[in-house]
């Protein structure tokens, strides 16, 4: 409980910190904002490490493929991995929920950067236009789009059916995928308090080819990604 309440007093000391040291970076150029967007990944990442005493490994990246146009998707089971896969890649552009864009400070780093949002209890303008967003981000930029298909953190254990949304990136965009597998429940449960002496792992899979119909892709990602959570859990 007492190591609970450290990390959590640090963390968030540092994250408050960096917000507000890079307010300047809103009207500066947009890579300073990924910059700080980096920071804050480094900064989870050692917090975990030295107070909650959790390994982290990332295997994989060999199956990134750079100068190859791709979009990521990713398991989510806590907040690690929106800003540890910051450090990962080098312009992620994040497809998230409209309420993030809400927050003050934090929400205009997000729009800064480049991030969707979507609104997922009903239909609206934003959501309809969601195509056209990610078009923009995928043929003008040589940003990484990430989204996390099952739409919130989920426990760890947890095997749902993952929504079905991002697979219009993959047809309507014709660009491959490349899937992510994060354990970090086991740690950063979303539930209840972290839980110290773990193992994250950070497992970046083969990317997916163009090609496969809708629902084969669909079923084929969910798969993918949830056995190798088996495997790493």
């Amino acid at each position: 409980m007492i190591r609970n309440i450290f990390f959590l007093l640090v963390f968030y000391f540092g994250l408050i910190f960096l917000l507000i040291l890079f307010v300047p970076s809103l009207i500066l150029p947009q890579y300073i904002v990924t910059l700080g967007g980096k920071l804050l990944g480094y900064w989870t990442s050692f917090c975990l490490k030295y107070i909650m005493a959790t390994k982290i490994e990332v295997k994989g990246t060999e199956n990134i493929i750079n100068h190859k146009k791709y979009f990521v998707v990713c398991s989510h089971q806590s907040i690690f991995e929106t800003f540890f896969l910051q450090t990962i890649f080098e312009n992620p552009v994040f497809i998230l929920k409209k309420e993030l864009i809400k927050i003050p400070l934090f929400g205009w780093y997000l729009k800064k950067m480049g991030c969707i949002s979507i609104d997922r209890n009903k239909i609206s303008r934003e959501n309809l236009n969601f195509s056209d967003e990610v078009s923009k981000v995928i043929k003008n930029t040589n940003k990484t789009l990430i989204i996390f298909p099952q739409g919130t953190r989920k426990n760890f254990d947890d095997r749902s059916t993952f929504k079905k949304g991002f697979a219009r990136i993959y047809n309507d965009l014709e660009i491959a995928c490349l899937p992510i597998a994060i354990n970090s429940g086991k740690v950063w449960p979303k539930n209840g308090g972290l839980i110290s002496n773990q193992h994250i792992t950070v497992s970046i899979l083969n990317i997916l080819p163009l090609g496969m119909e809708q629902n084969k892709f669909i079923t084929e990602v969910e798969k993918v990604i949830y056995n190798e959570l088996d495997k790493i859990s």
